[in-house]
């Protein structure tokens, strides 16, 4: 019997998941947004991004480091609450 919309769904969706990374303590978030490989994770989803279309037409290039141009942070001062028990 085919599988209905809704099964389809559900082992799409579990297939996403299985090749996402999450964080399961905030230990673990601690340790990803305090790593000093952090700038080259980011270089390597901006570069994936730019070739998936994700970031608008016209985009061609992601530059990290440029302090009059930020438009994301990592602030970890909630995470690191969070891994100390202070929230």
């Amino acid at each position: 019997m085919p599988k209905s919309p809704y099964q389809r769904r559900r082992a799409d969706d579990r297939a996403q998941l299985s090749a996402t990374r999450l964080f399961h303590t905030p230990a673990d978030a601690l340790a990803f947004v305090t790593s000093p490989k952090l700038p080259e994770t980011m270089d390597k989803v901006g570069s994936f991004s730019i070739r998936h279309g994700l970031l608008g037409e016209g985009a061609k290039d992601v530059v990290t480091g440029d302090k009059g141009n930020v438009k994301l942070r990592f602030d970890p001062t909630y995470v690191r609450m969070a891994a100390e028990g202070k929230l």
